[in-house]
């Protein structure tokens, strides 16, 4: 086997132009392949991070009703033993209390529809980080009666710190709720769209804004990852009975999911069209090895050299070309990737805004998963496989006499 290999190894060179175009083609197929699938699930991961990190987790309970109808009266007590049952599953990371709204935030004549989200604040920021996220002023403390607002709503009602923000809305069983509250903070929101609503304020404050004492709209309930989480939703399912229901943020977020899965299924007929490509490349010139070298093959077989033999040497040459084209092609995409990653492309003009009025940052991210590249590789090693097989058929199938005539 090991002269076999050797053999394969010298011919591959004995035409070099038409082995390095064939190595190149693989090359840039592989190398646009990772860069477009990294930049997809870059996009993915950030969108399913803003969902899920910075508003979601990735789990809610919530009462019954809630999710179809988001009213402070389908409400539920505190229970802290039962936020403790919670916590009791080693895989939960944290349980967060929230208690969300909607209302008019106003500032002299100017008005805007505002999401309120009652919160504690010290354990709110482990899963938000928002306690990091602020840009001006401080961030909220235990009791405090003031609130932090986003940085595109503070903008647009031209808020500053210490100012006056008044809040009109309907509070539990339909009580008018109005308040005057400083403004404590302002946040920049990962979220172009949260930034221009966003109203945190503490959880008392909140309950006792709305009327709502000692009550709660959710429990975000984060673990470690998409995986964990399909673990636990199931238990929790099994466990957690009515008044209660639990939700993933898939369940809850269900535009999300179909937009990346319609994304994703685009990018995946992009790349077999780009494999289709890189493979009729690699069997043209396959086809032309064998045209070429056709008498070669007939003066070996007739001096002696096994069939089989020559057959294993033909399918080895093929796969150094391909594993060449991989190789390099990881070799770049790797290193140009991880770059990419620590700098997303910023996003100008339109499209920029398009962006921002879906609810995202204006950037194009990248993802360094190391699934992206053995995806690659793994394709274009099979595909490679397959084109392999065509060189093997074709010499087992050789008559001696025609080949040593050309024919």
């Amino acid at each position: 086997m090991h002269t076999n290999i050797k053999l394969a190894w010298r011919n591959i060179w004995r035409n070099k132009r038409r082995t390095l175009i064939t190595v190149a083609s693989i090359f840039f197929g592989v190398l646009l392949s990772a860069y477009m699938t990294s930049m997809q699930e870059g996009s993915y991961s950030k969108m399913v991070e803003i969902v899920v990190k910075f508003y979601s987790g990735y789990m809610q309970v919530h009462q019954a009703d809630y999710w179809e109808n988001k009213s402070v009266n389908n409400s539920f007590d505190y229970d802290q033993a039962f936020i403790d049952q919670l916590k009791s599953n080693p895989e939960i990371d944290l349980v967060i209390p929230r208690l969300e709204s909607f209302g008019l935030a106003s500032a002299g004549e100017l008005t805007r529809g505002s999401a309120i989200f009652g919160i504690v604040p010290e354990i709110e920021t482990q899963l938000t980080g928002i306690a990091d996220k602020i840009v001006s002023g401080k961030y909220l403390q235990a009791t405090d009666d003031g609130v932090v607002i986003g940085d595109g709503l503070a903008r647009f009602l031209k808020l500053s710190l210490n100012d006056t923000l008044i809040i009109i809305t309907q509070g539990y069983h339909g009580v008018s709720s109005a308040g005057k509250f400083p403004v404590r903070g302002i946040i920049k929101h990962v979220s172009p769209e949260l930034n221009k609503s966003i109203i945190y304020m503490e959880l008392k404050t909140c309950q006792n804004f709305l009327g709502a004492e000692n009550k709660l709209t959710s429990l975000v309930v984060n673990v470690a990852d998409n995986d964990v989480m399909r673990k636990v939703l199931k238990k929790l399912k099994s466990e957690i009975q009515a008044p209660f229901s639990v939700m993933s943020w898939e369940e809850m977020q269900p535009e999300v999911v179909q937009q990346i899965e319609s994304d994703r299924a685009g990018g995946v007929i992009m790349k077999a069209i780009l494999y289709i490509v890189i493979a009729f490349g690699i069997f043209g010139t396959i086809m032309m090895m064998i045209a070429e070298r056709r008498r070669e093959f007939g003066v070996m077989i007739s001096i002696g050299m096994q069939k089989k033999k020559l057959a294993v040497i033909l399918f080895v040459e093929t796969l150094f070309i391909g594993v060449l084209g991989i190789l390099s092609g990881l070799a770049v995409s790797l290193p140009l990737l991880l770059l990419q990653a620590q700098n997303p492309i910023p996003l100008t003009g339109e499209t920029a805004k398009l962006m921002e009025d879906f609810g995202f940052e204006p950037f194009m991210f990248f993802s360094t998963a190391p699934e992206i590249f053995l995806q690659q590789a793994i394709s274009v090693f099979a595909m490679t496989v397959l084109i392999g097989i065509y060189p093997m058929v074709a010499t087992l199938r050789i008559k001696e006499i025609k080949a040593l005539h050309g024919t």
